[in-house]
């Protein structure tokens, strides 16, 4: 099932402690074509390596076109049950189950009913995780699957034989086409560029328009516009309703414009990055920033796709960070702002990207929030700078290697 597939080490990993676990759910959700069908195969690659008799891998593609015609709990009942050859334990996996209303309840009724290890995956927000809880009723463990890192990204190369350039132009191409797997298989970049921008227009036409009713496209569309064009950038709902009043001659009110970025984020499309204040130790509302779920998406909405080093390398960053199980948010102190407080567990450091500090103006310019901090967790300054000076208790590293070699801050 899984010999010509790329295996996701860094999910697989995550996962494998609970693949006999058939009291627990195991629920993979990600932006749409990020690789969860890929990844389900290769874990029940994995199972059948191990000895367990193909009969009881029972595996359910919603998306496929013998299957994609069951929408109710009575029909994906039935479904599984028709791919049940004994009463053995069994290992049930169901891709893109969101596409059954309901699908909890046949869920549910399997976990329950004991010896099924179940595994789902999950695009929209059909499985959000607030919702998961009163879904699921019982234990379960969510694993949010990210595009492509960059060492990925270089590993699937070689996994498909296509050559490799030198790290910095590879780095480069990544940090402008993102990394949905299924577009390495395009050499011709145009056909890669169609690509991203038809799973993108799936994402909107599947996972927000189809099960939510937007009743001002227009206004949808460029406010969905002005948030992918300004990733990484602070978002002040207030000035974006004048940009859009006053540049787009649209009116949308703080509510609406709230809400179509809720559509977004829930589908997968966009994360917020929430603002924390050092001085206060409280988080700041509305002044959070987005990160794009991978950078195909901006080039898949803009015409001039050149690559603007500053927001794509805290994209990089940040994405890699939450695939690694971190929890990111935006650091204020006083008028200063420290890009990413990363924590994990009872652990914390901060991080300050940049291209370069090669000139001295912005190499005080990004050192400057480390002084206004006074407790004594780790500090990094993430650069592409060939020489790394180090200085004031500051690990300066490179950016491109730490992805490559998929890095962890502690």
């Amino acid at each position: 099932m899984s010999e010509s597939l790329f295996r996701r080490e860094r999910y697989l990993k995550k996962i494998r402690p609970y693949y006999d676990a058939d009291d627990i759910i195991k629920v993979v959700t990600g932006v749409r074509r990020c690789g969860k069908s890929c990844l389900m195969k290769s874990i029940a690659g994995e199972l059948l390596e191990r000895g367990v008799p193909e009969k009881d891998v029972v595996f359910l593609d919603l998306d496929s076109r013998r299957l994609r015609g069951i929408r109710t709990p009575d029909q994906l009942e039935e479904a599984v049950g028709a791919k049940l050859k004994d009463d053995d334990p069994k290992f049930l996996f169901i891709d893109e189950v969101q596409n059954v209303e309901g699908f909890e309840d046949v869920v549910n009724a399997y976990r329950n009913d004991g010896g099924f290890s179940v595994f789902i995956t999950g695009s929209n927000s059909y499985l959000l995780s607030g919702e998961l809880a009163t879904k699921l009723t019982g234990r379960y463990v969510e694993f949010d699957m990210f595009t492509l890192g960059f060492g990925e990204y270089l590993q699937m190369k070689s996994h498909l034989g296509q050559a490799l350039e030198n790290d910095t132009r590879e780095f480069e191409t990544w940090l402008r086409e993102g990394g949905f797997p299924r577009s390495l298989g395009f050499t011709d970049p145009q056909a890669k560029d169609a690509y991203a921008r038809d799973v993108v227009d799936q994402i909107i036409e599947k996972d927000i328009k189809a099960r939510k009713k937007i009743r001002n496209t227009v206004a949808f569309e460029r406010s969905m516009a002005y948030a992918i064009n300004n990733f990484a950038a602070t978002t002040n709902l207030s000035n974006v309703v004048e940009f859009l009043r006053d540049v787009e001659h649209i009116a949308v009110k703080h509510q609406t414009l709230s809400g179509y970025l809720d559509l977004l984020e829930n589908a997968k499309l966009l994360y917020k990055c929430p603002r924390f204040d050092l001085k206060s130790r409280r988080s700041l509302r509305g002044e959070e920033k987005y990160y794009l779920a991978d950078p195909a998406i901006y080039r898949a909405r803009n015409t001039d796709a050149r690559l603007n080093y500053g927001p794509a390398l805290e994209n990089a960053l940040f994405t890699h960070l939450l695939s690694k199980g971190y929890s990111v948010s935006v650091g204020r102190i006083g008028k200063l702002e420290c890009d990413f407080i990363v924590r994990k567990g009872d652990e914390y450091a901060y991080v300050q990207v940049s291209m370069t500090v090669a000139d001295s103006k912005v190499e005080e310019r990004e050192y400057a929030p480390f002084s206004k901090i006074r407790d004594g967790w780790p500090r990094y300054l993430f650069t592409l700078d060939p020489l790394r000076n180090q200085r004031d208790g500051v690990r300066h590293l490179n950016l491109m290697e730490f992805l490559k070699e998929d890095g962890d801050l502690f």
